[in-house]
């Protein structure tokens, strides 16, 4: 299995250290190029929302990930109130 990392802000290394913990391979989606490499799902890390829409709309990311994922692609989306790696 292999996790796709959207790491333009938020706690993508977080996530990262968590899929290796999980044994679970992952790279970072840095740039609309990093939509066409094969993962079996991917992580939206929390940010602030405008933001992050603006840095998705100037990359030309939007369309992509909005087809991919209205496609299947299982996604899970953080925000700042969930403390990723923190365990009770």
């Amino acid at each position: 299995m292999v996790i796709g990392v959207l790491a333009l802000q938020g706690a993508f290394v977080e996530h990262q250290k968590m899929l290796k913990e999980l044994g679970v391979d992952s790279f970072q989606i840095r740039k609309v190029s990093g939509l066409d490499k094969k993962m079996d799902g991917i992580i939206l890390p929390g940010g602030e929302s405008t933001s992050m829409y603006r840095i998705l709309k100037d990359l030309g990311m939007v369309e992509k990930l909005k087809t991919m994922i209205n496609s299947g692609l299982p996604t899970f989306g953080t925000c700042a109130g969930l403390h990723v790696g923190q365990r009770r």
